[in-house]
């Protein structure tokens, strides 16, 4: 089944996903979607899943790093590379 829906596109690009659309493609708060824009000039949308499924991915650093120990890294690195 096909239907034709349509949305504004805002000021600041942004659009608002209509709730139909939304529950049939079962999107909710922190889905993220995708944009295919095929040779035609036609955009097709898809669910690409939750963000928030990232949570705790990234691990913290095995020491907390204090803000002298972070510029004295900066100042060695830009030293090395030459700059001040």
């Amino acid at each position: 089944m096909s239907a034709e829906i349509h949305s504004t596109v805002s000021s600041k690009g942004q659009i608002v996903i209509p709730a139909d659309v939304r529950k049939r493609m079962g999107l909710t708060q922190g889905s993220v979607v995708r944009f295919q824009i095929n040779e035609n000039g036609e955009c097709l949308m898809s669910a690409a899943g939750d963000v928030r499924r990232l949570k705790g991915r990234i691990s913290a650093p095995a020491k907390p790093v204090s803000l002298e120990e972070m510029a004295a890294t900066i100042a060695q690195r830009r030293a090395k590379a030459g700059r001040r």
